[in-house]
């Protein structure tokens, strides 16, 4: 395996995007809880760490906006959209951030608005990586599927977990015991055991 087919999450190189995880999903996303566990815990460790948190929300006018159990700070960047994608609304704030190049990606739906935001990232010339316990669809095999093509168009498949202890690469690390306390927390079914079984 080549070097460039490598790409490492850093404090300094990443930003965490988080899509669209609204109060009018709650009933019709299959594992939503395991969603909103992973989105609050992500939300909480970018302020740990210092990595810029965007955030949008779809047509929240109906859809409601962003569940009340994910507690974003006042610095967060949100943004409200129609388009699927995430990019469109983002990319002024991306393109500003020159020495970030690495996307950290997960929300609602994983065949729809996350693989459309994918997508544009990768064609964009970002490394994309699809935080799989906290990205959901309505339909189980619509997960799997966007999944499948995220991965063969260039993207990363990783855990809440894994990302976490990547980003701080060694124990000593300042915010380990922060960073461990999210690690430990009680996670809700992902629904992934089951889909990896398979």
């Amino acid at each position: 395996m080549s070097l460039s087919s490598v790409s490492r999450i850093r404090p300094s190189n990443c930003v965490f995007l988080l899509c669209d995880v609204q109060e009018r999903f709650r009933t019709m996303i299959r594992y939503f809880p395991s969603v909103v566990h992973v989105a609050s815990k992500l939300t909480r460790a970018s302020e740990v760490l210092d990595i810029p948190l965007m955030v949008t929300e779809q047509y929240p006018k109906a859809l409601g906006h962003t569940v009340a159990e994910i507690k974003l700070s006042e610095k967060t960047a949100n943004y409200s959209k129609t388009a699927f994608s995430m990019f469109p609304s983002i990319r002024p704030t991306l393109s500003s951030m020159k020495d970030r190049n690495v996307a950290v990606l997960f929300g609602i739906e994983a065949h729809v608005c996350v693989q459309q935001t994918a997508l544009d990232l990768l064609e964009n010339g970002m490394d994309v990586h699809i935080v799989a316990d906290g990205t959901s669809s309505s339909r189980d095999f619509e997960r799997l599927i966007a999944f499948e093509r995220m991965k063969k168009s260039g993207a990363y498949l990783t855990t809440s977990e894994s990302v976490l202890f990547e980003l701080m690469g060694d124990a000593q690390h300042p915010s380990f015991k922060a960073i461990q306390a999210l690690v430990k927390e009680e996670r809700p079914d992902c629904g992934l055991n089951a889909s990896l079984e398979k």
